[in-house]
Formats: structure tokens, C-alpha cells, sequence
């Protein structure tokens, strides 16, 4: 079982930017990717972005190439997902989510442990 951590959410306005962090303890050595997901108010859970535990290989949702990077820090078994140039629309609660296997899907049924979220909110 792993156990996930987000932190970093909060309040900002448009044009700024956010670091989320995300925090695996636990079976951290099974994983194959982290996923992060967003779920806006009234809309359906969405995968944002998805980075490889071992070659920090990335992917992400076409919506968001450009303004949102994801990276990790293995030592300290963290990703992370940067968020540039923030928009009204990027307001949602985003999660992280871990995968143990390899194949490479983007749909939250594929993951297999999810944290319980952080909040960003994008004011006008």
C-alpha cells in the first residue's frame, strides 16, 4: 500500500503560479508513475499530467502543455507539479494518484492509490 501527501494548493491569481507537492510513503519501490488528476466543481475527475517513478518520463493532457511541468525528487519520493501562468479555468481540487502498473494509462481507474487532495483556487 502506498500513502500520498499533497500539499502546496491555495489561493492565487490569475497569471501566477503554484508548486504542488506530493508525498509517497509506504510500498514506494512497486510504483511505475504518479498521475496527477483535477476535479473542478461539477465536472468529472481529469488527468492532468503523469510522471515515471524511476526515468521521470513525462505526459500530459494537451489542455495543460506549456504552463504546467511535473517533476520528482526520488530521494525524498516526491513529484511535484508546477503550474504556470494560472487561469480561472485551472481552479479544481488536484490530486495525486500512484500506479504500480506498467500499462500506461491516464485514466483513474488505472491508478491504484490517491491522496486526498489540495485545493487551487484561481481568482480573476
Amino acid at each position: 500500500q502506498v500513502q500520498l501527501t499533497e500539499s502546496g494548493g491555495g489561493l492565487v491569481q490569475a497569471g501566477g503560479s503554484l508548486r504542488l507537492s506530493c508525498v509517497a510513503s509506504g510500498r514506494t519501490r512497486s510504483l511505475y508513475a504518479m498521475g496527477w488528476f483535477r476535479q473542478a466543481p461539477g465536472k468529472a475527475r481529469e488527468f492532468v499530467a503523469r510522471i515515471t517513478w524511476s526515468g521521470g518520463d513525462t505526459h500530459y493532457t494537451d489542455s495543460v502543455k506549456g504552463r504546467y511541468t511535473s517533476s520528482r525528487d526520488s530521494a525524498k519520493n516526491a513529484v511535484f507539479l508546477q503550474i504556470h501562468n494560472l487561469k480561472p479555468g485551472d481552479t479544481a481540487i488536484y490530486c495525486c494518484a500512484a500506479k504500480r502498473s506498467q500499462v500506461d494509462v491516464t485514466t483513474p481507474s488505472g491508478f491504484d492509490s490517491w491522496g486526498q487532495g489540495t485545493q487551487v483556487t484561481v481568482s480573476s
